[in-house]
């Protein structure tokens, strides 16, 4: 039986500081409705409907301007839901980007038009079904380099063999999600978390400040244990990470915090108003807007 997720809290409340003008929502999802976009039938969960419009409330309650949807393992190779999110978003003059996933096999055509749909990088998934293997990972980095797009991991760097060295041979920028998944009963000094603490030093990859539920051992926000894990990726280099949403917050293994207060704990990770404007402005502008 494959799980159906909780929706979204549909009340989001406003974040407890004053999101700079220009912030980035680096990482959300639309779904359904199924009829439309049929789910992969080997997925891992099953999500609710979440839609553009919801998608938007929600960045109006928080104050946020730009975004990037990023394809969910749900959908697999088919992208249709999030192309046609973005192409409306497109045409209404929002300034939003997408992350795709696609093969080794793809071909260039299909690449142009995602390009022109506004996508700018391809999604690894090695945690959910649904998603590509690092086989076609090596395969797509130098004609992804060539559109400088980048890649997108969905990694448990905790048991991820020779991530840092296999992520160096890359000839593209690599994005590494929810803080590297990284569960934080294994403590900041275990030798993945560094592996990727590391990355971030020399400039190799980027991390998304997002899924600090999937992370924790709490249950409700403030999750107190993920503080000094998205302190040491801030002081590994504050200039290689950016915030996600994660919106609408599938297959989480807690319960459903509210949006507002999943905003707030940036605050907590980031108290000084100039490293926010970095993470949720500057950072993200370089990354997928320039």
């Amino acid at each position: 039986m494959i799980p159906l997720c909780a929706a979204a809290d549909p009340a989001p409340r406003m974040p407890g500081f004053t999101v700079p003008s220009g912030a980035v929502d680096c990482h959300a999802h639309v779904f359904g409705p199924e009829d439309r976009y049929p789910y992969h039938p080997e997925r891992t969960y099953t999500p609710p409907d979440a839609s553009l419009g919801d998608y938007l409330a929600l960045h109006r309650t928080l104050g946020i301007e730009r975004g990037v949807l990023v394809q969910p393992s749900v959908y697999g190779l088919d992208n249709r839901a999030t192309r046609d999110a973005l192409r409306t978003l497109r045409r209404c003059g929002l300034d939003y980007r997408g992350v795709a996933v696609v093969d080794g096999s793809v071909e260039e055509g299909e690449l142009d038009a995602l390009q022109q749909d506004g996508f700018c990088g391809v999604r690894l998934n090695l945690l959910f079904k649904g998603g590509i293997d690092w086989q076609d990972v090596e395969a797509l980095a130098g004609r992804l380099a060539e559109r400088d797009w980048h890649l997108q991991f969905l990694v448990d760097v905790s048991t991820f063999e020779d991530l840092g060295a296999r992520v160096r041979r890359l000839p593209v920028p690599v994005v590494v999600d929810h803080m590297g998944h990284m569960p934080c009963a294994k403590g900041v000094n275990h030798s993945g978390f560094l592996a990727l603490c590391r990355l971030l030093e020399t400039g190799n990859a980027w991390v998304k400040l997002s899924g600090a539920y999937r992370i924790t051992d709490g249950q409700f926000p403030p999750y107190e244990d993920v503080l000094p894990f998205a302190r040491q990726l801030l002081s590994a280099n504050e200039e290689r990470c950016v915030w996600g949403s994660d919106w609408p917050h599938p297959h989480i293994p807690v319960a459903m915090p509210n949006d507002g207060d999943l905003l707030s704990e940036l605050a907590r990770w980031a108290p000084d108003e100039r490293l926010r404007q970095r993470i949720l402005v500057d950072n993200p502008e370089r990354l997928y807007f320039s």
